[in-house]
This record gives structure tokens, sequence and C-alpha cells, in this order.
């Protein structure tokens, strides 16, 4: 009987494997030893200012941005698609919370966000 220590996924497996003559089956037992390690947060976009009396619309979770379908100066209505967000292969649409008028836009198709990066800020 061998014993090797394997690390899949971040979570490490003390498995015991015995040898057998012949073409009989080999016998592995394997039995989690350390806790999984926490899943890294994506990076963050950077950080962008936002102009005083304005609102922010924030990414609900990490992804990466497919698509931005607004610019700076747009007027929006309520429920109006602001970008979409990829997230564990799923596209979220991020609309608008409220009627307004986009002040920055602070990502771009192809970045990388964090969960509460600032995506958009309106008044």
């Amino acid at each position: 009987m061998k014993n090797y220590r394997v690390t899949v996924n971040g979570v490490a497996y003390d498995v015991s494997v015995e040898e057998i003559e012949g073409n009989t089956p080999v016998a592995v037992s394997a039995v989690p030893k350390v806790a999984p390690a926490a899943p890294k947060a994506a990076p963050a976009a950077p950080a962008a200012s936002v102009p005083a009396g304005a609102n922010t619309v924030k990414a609900p979770m990490p992804g990466n941005i497919l698509k931005v379908a607004v610019k700076a100066g747009d007027s929006v209505k309520k429920g109006a698609l602001l970008c979409v967000l990829e997230a564990m292969k799923m596209e979220n649409e991020i609309l608008a919370p409220a009627d307004g008028t986009i002040d920055t836009v602070a990502v771009a198709p192809g970045a990388t966000v964090a969960t509460d990066a600032v995506l958009v800020t309106y008044h």
C-alpha cells in the first residue's frame, strides 16, 4: 500500500493505493484532508470617479462585460439595457433602474469586473 497526497481544484486528498498482482483492479480510497481554498475574486475594474449628485449602477456579481449599450450623454428610460455582464456562462442584462441621463460609462466590452464595481453613473 502506498500513500500519496493529491490536490484537485484546491482540495488536498490523502490517497492510499494498493498494488495488486495480475489484471485485477486497483483499490483506491481518497479522503479530503484540507478545506477547499476560497475562490479568488475577479480583478476589479479601475475605480471610476462619481460626479456629485450622480447615481451608480454596480455589478451584481463578478464577470466579464460582453456589451455596452449606452454612452455618456445618452438619455435612458427605466428598464433600458445598459450593458451585458457574463457570469458563469450566463448573460445578464444590466438595466437602467430609473429614467435619467448617462454621466459616465466605467466599463468597456471585454472588461472584467468584481461584485459592486461601478458600471455606469447617471443623473
